[in-house]
C-alpha cells in the first residue's frame, strides 16, 4: 500500500489544496494529510489578512504573478460553488509622496503585464468617490480585489478529502521521515504513515520539516510576526474596502494597509516586527531554540545589515500606537490612535537564503518521493488552488516553466 499513500504533511490552506487536487487527479491513491495541532488552518492560513490578491504586485513570469491570477480565479469559483463568503470589495494602492508617485508608475506597468482585471489609474477626486474618507495625490484602484475566509475554506477543503476517502489526520506532529521498504516512514508519537511520495507543506516549520526527508538547510525559514490594530465600531465604515500603500520593492511586505473584512470589522495592519519563536503570536512569546536557529543561520546577519534601518521602524511601531497609526493616517487622516484597538496577530514564514536575500516567489523542492514547498508566503493563500495544480503538474512530470 505504501507505493499507493501520498503523505502531505501540514493541514494548512496550501498543504488541503495539494490534498484535494490529489484525490481529483488520482483518485485510486490514498491521501493522508497529517497536523500537529487539533484543528485545521491554526497558523498562517488562520491569522492573514482574508484578502483574494489580483496580481499587481509580483515580478512577471514568476510563480506568484502565475499562480495569483490562476488562483484567484479558482477560488472565486470555488467559493460561489460552496456558498463561502466571497466580496470583491476592490483595492486602493495609494501615493502620498512624489516618490509614491513614480513608484506607483513601475507597479502600474508591472500589474499591466500580469493582466490585472479591471486595473486602472485614478487621481484625488477619484481616490474620494471609491473612498470618501481615504486621502493621496495618485492611486491604482483594482475593483477585482476581494476578500473571503480562508480558514472555512480550507475546513471545505478538508471536508473534499475525506469526501473522497482521503484522511486528515490531526494531533500528528512529525519527528522523523525516514526510508523504508516500498516508501518513506512518516513518525509522530501519535503513529505512523508509510508513503510512496511524501508533500512537505508545513508553513512556519517548513524547512526543519523538510530537513527531516533529506532536503537542503537553505533557505532558512525566519518569521516576521505582523501586528493588527481594529477600528473600533463608531469609525469602522469609514472604509469600503481595502487601502494599501505604494509597497517598497526592497523589501517584500506591503507596509500597514487597511482591510475590511468578511464580518464587517476593518483592520489596520500588518507590520513586520522580527519574531522570537516561530510560532510568536505575542511579544512574550520567546523559544531559545528558534532564537539560536535564526542567529546561528549566516543570511540573518547579512539580511539586518541591510534592512536595520526598517527593522528599527517596525519595531517602534510595534510598542507605539501612536507611531503605528502615524503611517496609516496618510491615507485615511481622520483615523487616529485613539480610534483603534490592539487586534491579533500572525506570522509570515519568510524564507531567507545564505546570502541574506529574503526570498520573493514561491519555491519548491523536489527530492526524489519528496516535494517541499520550501517557500509560499502571501499570495499563497489567494494562489492555494493553482500551487496544487502546479505541485501536481511536477509530480506528474508534465513541462512547467
Amino acid at each position: 500500500m505504501a507505493d499507493e499513500t501520498i503523505g502531505i504533511i501540514g493541514a494548512g490552506i496550501v498543504g488541503l489544496a495539494i490534498g484535494r487536487e490529489l484525490t481529483r487527479r488520482r483518485p485510486g491513491a490514498r491521501v493522508v494529510v497529517v497536523e500537529k495541532e487539533s484543528r485545521v488552518a491554526v497558523h498562517q492560513t488562520g491569522h492573514n489578512s482574508g484578502v483574494v490578491h489580483a496580481g499587481i504586485y509580483y515580478k512577471p513570469g514568476s510563480l506568484k504573478a502565475r499562480l495569483c491570477t490562476r488562483g484567484g480565479a479558482m477560488l472565486r469559483e470555488y467559493c460561489a460553488e460552496r456558498h463561502l463568503p466571497y466580496d470583491e470589495c476592490g483595492k486602493l494602492v495609494v501615493a502620498v509622496t512624489p516618490d509614491d508617485v513614480v513608484r506607483l508608475d513601475a507597479l502600474a506597468a508591472r500589474a499591466g503585464d500580469n493582466a490585472v482585471p479591471g486595473l486602472r489609474r485614478v487621481g484625488p477626486a477619484e481616490i474620494r468617490e471609491i473612498e470618501p474618507h481615504g486621502a493621496g495625490l495618485a492611486a491604482l484602484y483594482s475593483p477585482r480585489t476581494a476578500i473571503t475566509d480562508y480558514v472555512r475554506i480550507a475546513e471545505a477543503f478538508a471536508d473534499d478529502i475525506v469526501a473522497a476517502g482521503g484522511e486528515v489526520r490531526l494531533n500528528f506532529p512529525v519527528t522523523s521521515v525516514s526510508s523504508v521498504p516500498g516508501g518513506l516512514a512518516v513518525r509522530s508519537p501519535a503513529g505512523e504513515v508509510v508513503a510512496g511520495q511524501l508533500i512537505v507543506c508545513a508553513g512556519i516549520h517548513s524547512d526543519l520539516v523538510a530537513g527531516l526527508a533529506g532536503d537542503t538547510a537553505a533557505p532558512r525559514i525566519i518569521p516576521f510576526r505582523g501586528e493588527y490594530m481594529r477600528v473600533k465600531a463608531d469609525k469602522s465604515g469609514m472604509v469600503r474596502g481595502l487601502i494599501y500603500p505604494v509597497p517598497d520593492p526592497r523589501y517584500p511586505f506591503l507596509g500597514v494597509h487597511y482591510t475590511r473584512r468578511v464580518d464587517g470589522t476593518l483592520e489596520v495592519g500588518p507590520n513586520a516586527v522580527l519574531a522570537t519563536a516561530r510560532e510568536g503570536y505575542r511579544l512574550g512569546d520567546v523559544s531559545l531554540r528558534d532564537l539560536r536557529g535564526i542567529a546561528s543561520w549566516p543570511g540573518t546577519w547579512k539580511m539586518a545589515a541591510r534592512h536595520w534601518r526598517t527593522g528599527i521602524r517596525e519595531m517602534y511601531g510595534s510598542v507605539s500606537m501612536r507611531a503605528y497609526m502615524k503611517a496609516a493616517r496618510r491615507y485615511v487622516p481622520e483615523i487616529g490612535v485613539g480610534d483603534v484597538e490592539r487586534a491579533g496577530a500572525g506570522v509570515r514564514a519568510q524564507a531567507l537564503d545564505r546570502d541574506g536575500t529574503l526570498v520573493d516567489d514561491f519555491r519548491i523542492h523536489r527530492l526524489g518521493p519528496v516535494t517541499a514547498v520550501r517557500n509560499a508566503p502571501s499570495p499563497a493563500a489567494t494562489s492555494s488552488m493553482a500551487i496544487a495544480e502546479h505541485v501536481l503538474d511536477v509530480l506528474d512530470g508534465k513541462p512547467v516553466d
